[in-house]
């Protein structure tokens, strides 16, 4: 198995130090076991330069049979341990960088204490990926992300965004009365994983706007984004997590609240037709337990994608 694991790995992180870190193993171990394999099949699974590493044609074939029975395999010994009292193993997680922090103290390092032979491996980026391509267990995106064919596991409380400003910035310039109100003011623009600049969306009564924000800077990360909204370079379009510190703080100061209504949160998403590892049904249990125990005003925040 860990031949084919090696082989899987290396597929789907088109990388062999990504790989490595992935299996916990050294690159340089990773590498003998492919070159291993290589020798004994009589054929090159890889095409590696310097730079990159891709399935050679032989190896898109290889693993095209290969990953399917992978799976099948490891479905029946999840099956059979799964009548461990105790959840085992390696649970893979997709998410974004910003679910991932709002969900580190209360979800994940929890989890970890209540649990302590599972290791967890959580990748965060910001584009959507298909989570059973790249080998996770379960994913955690904004509810109206979540493909139709998976098993949604609501986290929380539905989120809110706010438009928010240090109060220096707003000592020269007038608090803006509706999203209309914008063009004059100078915003930190939010780059998409797309690559895409994301245009502010707001709503009231019924009414619904989308504006195209103008300002002296770009950024896709939201606590450089509050690091310049801190220091007076623009207004910024946070969720409410993000800037509930600051503004109990004072050190921002909210603008077009009526303008920005609740949507729905994120949730834990997972294959259907795939048994359920221990180990995922433990975290559905606990992400369970804290919706059900924890009241309203102190629920779980909750990031956007």
């Amino acid at each position: 198995m860990l031949e084919l694991d090696a082989v899987l790995a290396v597929a789907r992180r088109r990388s062999f130090r990504a790989a490595a870190t992935e299996l916990g193993i050294s690159t340089s171990a990773l590498s003998h076991t492919i070159a291993a394999l290589e020798t004994r099949l009589g054929a090159r699974l890889f095409n590696r330069t310097t730079r990159s590493v891709a399935l050679s044609e032989a190896g898109e074939q290889f693993v095209r049979d290969v990953a399917p029975a992978v799976s099948a395999i490891r479905d029946a010994m999840e099956k059979a341990g799964s009548h461990r009292g105790t959840p085992t193993g390696t649970l893979r997680i997709n998410t974004s960088a910003g679910a991932a922090r709002q969900i580190m103290t209360p979800v994940i390092l929890e989890y970890l204490r209540r649990y302590p032979e599972v290791r967890m491996d959580v990748v965060t980026e910001g584009r959507f990926v298909d989570i059973v391509a790249d080998g996770f267990d379960a994913g955690i995106r904004l509810a109206e992300s979540v493909p139709r064919d998976m098993v949604a596991v609501p986290f929380g409380p539905r989120l809110r965004m706010a438009v928010v400003g240090a109060p220096s910035y707003f000592a020269e310039r007038s608090m803006p009365r509706s999203p209309h109100d914008l063009t004059a003011h100078r915003c930190i623009r939010i780059r998409l994983p797309s690559g895409a600049l994301y245009s502010w969306e707001f709503e009231r009564r019924g009414e619904s706007l989308a504006v195209d924000v103008s300002g002296p800077l770009t950024l896709d990360d939201s606590d450089l984004m509050l690091e310049a909204a801190r220091a007076g370079v623009g207004l910024v379009y946070l969720s409410e997590w993000n800037v509930a510190a600051d503004l109990a703080a004072g050190t921002l100061t909210r603008a077009l609240e009526a303008w920005t209504p609740h949507f729905p949160g994120i949730s834990l998403y997972y294959p259907g037709r795939r048994h359920v590892p221990a180990s995922l049904r433990a975290l559905i249990g606990l992400i369970q337990e804290l919706r059900r125990d924890q009241p309203p005003a102190t629920q779980i925040a909750r990031a956007r994608k």
